[in-house]
């Protein structure tokens, strides 16, 4: 018997892409989902589509309407939705805000709902879609590369503070996954991501084998471990192989500039 069955699960950015797999997935295991989207024609294509239940709008403030429309309670949270911007230090202020408020504080501001709930009750699970650029980086694109950095940082923190009092965090991982963000980040997603990029159902499998191990860390890739324990390990090493790789992307650039993109795109 799965682990979700019968479960009450939100799932943000389920537009498409990772969200969608994610809410046919948990549908599939006989969960009950609610999917969320700005977009509600899409979320409302997918609800349909798996059963599910849509609450369209922004992932930061339908905490409260979607526990209401899963009868007053979650048992797991999806915090999928997310910003992808390009750019470097020099992107505009809107563009870093932006970024932060997607992919960190609605995380935030979820968990800030949820906890009371899930303390009292012994039990809730929480699962951030971070991105490897949340370990590692993603040449071409700081605000991105920094707010997933901060959505890591929470989820571990989440779960340090908490698993003891039963409550489960997963944070996903994945490198290029082919979706509309894949397709936004440019030539560096051409350069970087595309050549190991997987399909968002490989994302949510690896999900559920996590979640069946009772894992924080998930890993669609598994050779972002190796990465990661290069990047801990030898720090300079990392950077300089990292830097060979924003060389060879600059060399594909036709005018010589490194391009950004406003506002960025949601997941």
């Amino acid at each position: 018997m799965s682990r979700v069955q019968g479960a009450r699960v939100v799932v943000t950015g389920a537009g498409g892409g990772i969200g969608a797999a994610l809410a046919r997935r948990f549908a599939a295991e006989g969960a009950h989902v609610v999917v969320n989207d700005l977009d509600p024609e899409r979320v409302k294509a997918v609800a349909d589509e798996t059963g599910a239940l849509a609450v369209p709008g922004d992932a930061s403030h339908i905490v409260e309407e979607a526990r209401e429309a899963l009868g007053g309670t979650v048992d797991v949270y999806c915090a999928n939705a997310g910003l992808s911007s390009a750019g470097d230090a020099f992107a505009g202020e809107d563009t870093w805000a932006a970024a932060w408020d997607v992919n960190v504080m609605a995380h935030v501001r979820a968990a800030r709902t949820l906890l009371p709930d899930w303390l009292e009750r012994g039990g809730g699970r929480f699962v951030s879609t971070v991105s490897a650029a949340g370990l590692l980086t993603m040449v071409g694109a700081a605000p991105y590369s920094v707010s997933k950095h901060g959505a890591y940082a929470f989820a571990e923190w989440l779960s340090l503070t908490y698993r003891h009092r039963g409550i489960k965090v997963h944070a996903i991982c994945p490198q290029g996954v082919r979706t509309d963000m894949l397709t936004a980040a440019g030539s560096a997603g051409e350069l970087v991501l595309a050549p190991t990029a997987i399909e968002p159902e490989d994302v949510a499998d690896a999900l559920f084998e996590g979640i069946e191990a009772d894992r924080f860390l998930i890993l669609p890739h598994p050779e972002v471990a190796g990465y990661y324990e290069n990047r801990a390990t030898d720090p300079d090493r990392w950077l300089t192989a990292m830097n060979q790789i924003q060389q060879k992307w600059e060399e594909t650039l036709t005018d010589g500039k490194i391009p950004g993109r406003e506002p960025g795109f949601r997941r």
